[in-house]
């Protein structure tokens, strides 16, 4: 599918098509609908993305085209391997994921990537029933899956992994490892407006470097994903893949917001999750942050939200992103300016990481 446009109302040719097609196979478009961007199509897209945990905008662009191909397959319709340089990722191995973690097996958090764990999950299957441990799901395996009952229900045992793997490593951050991701950096500054002398890319960062020394001096071992002279641009999933080599324990990622209307205020943290499967420590920890940044600024409550952007979903550990306020906003953006109110944030949010360790769930 083309990746390399934007796509809305209004638009016709080839790529509306497509994208009618396949909101059409998903059930989410009458099967006479026209090949244009209409009134019907915007209403489908947004359907879509509100579906799919993606910006509810309207816009077809290059996460809402990856989530529609990745929406068409089905378990069965092609080999399912572990290609560690182009991960396979749909819908099939979402319903491969799941057959797994209803059998007692451990594929890790449900995301339809089919990633290493996924694969040490298919190997140890193949192994329990008799089959060659190749971790290469086919017909053979997809026969014995179908053979096979359940024998756990839900995907509790993903939540119960995820919290017991926290668990383990003892009742503080001493001795973890946090990821801090400063948003944006380099040629890309992020949001920027005339409200703030800084950007969007400046404020992550120190507010960032504040959250860094504060959890070093708890004993934990912060690593910023990127640096302050960042020369090009890093995309989610190189910092995603940043924090899985670095073998995180965490990951809380630094953003601001900025909308036509300046009326918009007040801040929103965010954690991975779908309509059917989510990080339970994601979410904990997501509220614990959400609830420290309200209490101890004048910010407005934005809730907690599930998400697949693509930071959240990549991290194989809880991750979370936090929209500090709104750079459209006179008021948020005044506050965004001053260094106090970016310590208050950063002690709100080591705070919250405290508690998650140290609070029971």
């Amino acid at each position: 599918m083309p990746v390399s446009q934007l796509y809305k109302r209004g638009d016709s040719g080839l790529a509306i098509q497509e994208f009618v097609q396949r909101l059409q196979g998903l059930g989410l478009l009458d099967k006479d609908h026209s090949d244009s961007f209409d009134q019907a199509l915007d209403d489908a897209v947004r359907h879509f993305q509100q579906q799919r945990g993606l910006l509810v905008d309207g816009i077809v662009g290059p996460h809402t085209i990856r989530a529609l191909d990745e929406a068409h397959w089905v378990l069965g319709d092609r080999l399912l391997t572990y290609q560690v340089s182009h991960l396979l990722r749909g819908d099939d191995i979402v319903t491969l994921q799941k057959r797994l973690t209803e059998m007692g097996f451990a594929p890790g958090r449900i995301d339809g990537i089919f990633g290493r764990q996924t694969f040490l999950a298919v190997q140890d299957f193949q192994r329990n029933v008799g089959l060659g441990a190749d971790g290469t799901c086919g017909p053979a395996t997809l026969s014995a899956l179908d053979r096979l009952a359940k024998t756990v229900q839900g995907g509790a045992p993903t939540a119960l992994r995820e919290q017991a793997a926290l668990s383990r490593l003892g009742a503080t951050p001493a001795g973890r490892i946090i990821v801090v991701d400063a948003g944006h950096g380099g040629p890309d500054i992020g949001l920027s407006t005339g409200l703030c002398e800084l950007s969007e890319a400046d404020i992550a960062f120190d507010i960032a470097t504040r959250i860094e020394g504060r959890l070093t001096a708890l004993g934990a071992s912060a690593f910023l994903s990127r640096p302050s002279d960042l020369d090009t641009e890093l995309d989610e999933q190189t910092r995603a893949e940043f924090a899985n080599q670095a073998g995180a324990d965490l990951v809380i990622s630094i953003h601001a917001e900025s909308v036509d209307n300046a009326i918009a205020n007040g801040v929103a943290t965010y954690f991975y999750g779908t309509p059917t499967t989510h990080s339970t420590v994601g979410e904990q920890l997501a509220q614990l942050i959400q609830d420290e940044i309200v209490a101890r600024t004048e910010l407005l409550d934005g809730r907690v939200h599930d998400k697949t952007w693509d930071l959240l979903r990549w991290t194989t550990m809880p991750a979370v992103r936090v929209e500090i306020g709104y750079l459209s906003n006179p008021t948020d953006a005044a506050r965004l300016a001053d260094p106090g109110f970016r310590d208050a944030i950063a002690d709100a949010i080591v705070i919250g990481v405290h508690r998650l360790f140290t609070e029971p769930a």
